[in-house]
């Protein structure tokens, strides 16, 4: 006998905080493309408990390079050190935005240069300071690339620590060629099934994985230590003496 299946109402996750990241190119007050799919998706996290914000990148002076704070390193200014303390303070990262000649915008390339200068901070596990959190995207435009831009926003998350859920990736592309955008009027985006299901279905997998990994106090550090490793014990080592 198939076991009867919970419903939603079954599933709460207060406790859990999601940031979605935008990186479209317009500052605010612009109307966003991306910021109409991320409604749907918070909406559906919000409704579950999840405390949830979003920040468009380019409202703040992010400084271009590799390191966690650009001002000890020549830029005058860096509005990374207290964004990466948002990003650190969720279980959830939502990076989304725009196609822009099939690739993923220069703002969404930033954001995740940043976020790679980061990468190497241990947190009190000696881990990498973004393991025991949970990863996605949302894409959109009116041109091809959706699948593209996912692939390379999810590779780069996963890399740098997040732990990435099944279908963690939804978006919306328009027909091929200039016309409309997602929240243009008569753009078919809010409507489109497929695009519903995969968002809905994002926001879900991002909060059981979220929760998951929250109950387990997040990845297991057997076996994934970086300070372990630099002093010669490692666990798969044939030498008893670094087990």
């Amino acid at each position: 006998m198939v076991p009867p299946v919970p419903t939603d109402d079954a599933y709460r996750f207060d406790g859990l905080r999601a940031l979605y990241i935008n990186c479209t190119l317009k500052p605010f007050p612009e109307a966003s493309n991306t910021d109409g799919l991320i409604e749907r998706s918070r909406s559906v996290m919000e409704a579950r408990g999840v405390t949830t914000e979003v920040v468009r990148a380019v409202d703040h002076d992010i400084a271009t390079g590799v390191w966690p704070d650009m001002t000890e390193h020549g830029w005058e200014t860096d509005a990374w050190p207290a964004l990466y303390e948002k990003v650190m303070a969720a279980d959830i990262l939502v990076l989304c935005g725009p196609i822009w000649l099939g690739d993923n915008s220069s703002v969404m390339k930033r954001v995740v240069e940043r976020l790679y200068a980061c990468s190497s901070i241990l947190n009190d596990k000696d881990q990498y300071a973004y393991y025991g959190r949970a990863g996605g995207c949302l894409i959109t435009g009116n041109e091809d690339g959706v699948k593209h831009c996912a692939m390379n926003v999810l590779y780069s998350l996963q890399h740098l620590g997040y732990t990435i859920p099944p279908q963690a990736d939804a978006g919306w592309i328009g027909e091929a060629g200039p016309g409309p955008s997602y929240m243009d009027p008569g753009s078919g985006g809010p409507e489109n099934d497929f695009t519903n299901r995969n968002t809905s279905f994002m926001a879900w997998n991002l909060m059981h994985l979220a929760a998951m990994l929250k109950r387990a106090g997040g990845i297991p550090a057997h076996g994934n230590q970086r300070s372990a490793w630099d002093a010669g014990c490692r666990a798969d080592s044939a030498n008893p003496e670094h087990r």
